[in-house]
């Protein structure tokens, strides 16, 4: 290896190693209401930004499914002529110029809708030309879009067409299927239709923009190369132009877990399988108790009970998984697997019994350890680079988890005991009230 490799190696496993160690989240309350999270990391030129708001998929008007992810795609098709308070004219401007604004100071734009939030996020170079115009940039996309109704006619199209494939696929009916069967009626269970995204018009997306991305709901988190006040004269310019927001209707509780089972024909050799019901919502105090447990019943791969017992004892599915999805009202836990369609009743019994097992026994000492070891020894591959502690810090601000929540993570870890996981399980889980999705064989 040449002296430079082994040079470059060294700074990277410094770079990553400072910022574990110095990762101390300051956070803030701007005057417009949004609030923002700052980690102060100088091991490379970099900044990395994320701006999210309550404006997810659970927040989509009636009968009008994927109106927040056509908003949330259609941010930077343009934006409109503005003027800023006491300030210039900000010109117009097309898709192709403001693509062509990040490269020429070799910024990253990035974004996207789930279910409970929307918004975007920037990589640029910190130094403060670059930045400065970087930021101004995505401050006039979440702003001052136009919404160009050309450019929606094809991001409809491109969204029905998507939307049409997926009614072919065994795994993408499952799946919708799953999340409406499992939360009969909530928001969680909007799908997008083709009728939805037809009915979604350019005054749906203008409505949605200006009820949603609003500056006192707005949650910023940065990760990079500048200062405490660097960071907050970012988060001052991504907000300046953002309206203030009224209160947002209450959403309806998540209704409680009901076993029934619904099956779907479907010409493909294997039954797609889906178990699960609502289970946990971000914050939750049983949160580590059911990560590590879960590692050990379907979340660690090919040494996990759901693993052995489908696949290793009786060849029954190839993979199988389990897994907890917090959000900000109880997500799902889900347990997935493909088999033979001839399979389908043996499969759905073993993975039932499996589950009702560990359900009355919990894990045994040696799983117990097996699971914390692989979770605590992985746990530096969450944190080793600046976009994914950026991830992080986005999830504990927006979701108002505890500041300390990483540096404490290994440690909350360690002390789950086999009588937590039982008891977080049991509370959290039932057999008899799983719901089950089969896309595939018929009863």
């Amino acid at each position: 290896m040449s002296t430079f490799k082994k040079l470059l190696i060294a700074v990277l496993v410094l770079a990553c190693g400072s910022a574990h160690a110095a990762l101390q989240i300051q956070t803030w309350t701007l005057a417009n209401g949004a609030r923002v999270f700052f980690v102060e990391n100088h091991s490379i030129p970099l900044l990395d930004v994320s701006i999210d708001f309550d404006a997810g998929s659970r927040r989509d008007p009636q009968g009008k499914a994927g109106t927040a992810g056509l908003t949330n795609a259609m941010l930077a098709r343009g934006l409109r002529e503005a003027r800023m308070p006491e300030g210039p004219l900000e010109a117009a401007l097309t898709e192709a110029q403001i693509s062509d604004a990040f490269a020429d100071i070799a910024a990253q734009r990035g974004g996207g809708a789930g279910n409970d939030r929307a918004g975007a996020t920037l990589r640029t170079l910190a130094s403060p030309s670059e930045r400065n115009k970087a930021v101004a940039l995505l401050a006039r996309i979440l702003a001052q879009p136009s919404f160009p109704e050309n450019f929606l006619a094809r991001d409809k199209a491109r969204t029905i067409s998507a939307i049409k494939e997926d009614l072919t696929k065994p795994e993408a009916i499952a799946g919708k299927a799953f999340w409406r069967v499992v939360y009969r009626g909530h928001p969680y269970a909007k799908e997008e239709t083709v009728e939805s995204v037809e009915a979604i018009t350019r005054d749906d997306l203008v409505a949605f923009h200006a009820a949603h991305y609003v500056a006192n709901r707005a949650v910023i988190a940065m990760i990079g190369d500048i200062t405490r006040a660097d960071a907050d004269a970012v988060a001052q310019q991504l907000t300046v132009r953002l309206p203030q927001g009224g209160a947002l209707p209450e959403l309806p509780p998540v209704p409680a877990a009901q076993g029934q089972e619904q099956r779907i024909a479907h010409p493909a050799s294997q039954s797609h399988i889906l178990i699960g019901a609502p289970a946990i919502a971000r914050g939750d105090p049983d949160f580590f108790a059911l990560t590590v447990g879960n590692y050990v019943l379907g979340g660690g791969g090919f040494v996990s009970r759901l693993t052995n017992e489908v696949r290793e004892k009786r060849g029954l599915a190839y993979s199988v998984y389990s897994y907890f999805s917090p959000l900000a009202q109880p997500g799902p836990f889900q347990i997935g697997l493909q088999t033979q369609k001839e399979q389908t009743d043996e499969a759905l019994k073993i993975v039932r019994d499996t589950v009702a097992g560990y359900l009355r026994d919990g894990p045994t000492p040696a799983e117990l350890k097996a699971a914390k070891d692989n979770l605590i020894g992985g746990f530096p591959l969450r944190i080793d680079n600046n976009r994914k502690i950026l991830d992080n810090i986005a999830v504990i601000g927006y979701y108002r988890l505890p500041l300390d929540y990483l540096d404490t993570w290994t440690a909350n870890v360690a002390k789950v005991t086999a009588a937590d996981i039982k008891k977080a399980f049991n509370r959290k889980v039932a057999v008899d009230r799983l719901a089950t999705v089969v896309v595939g064989a018929a009863k």
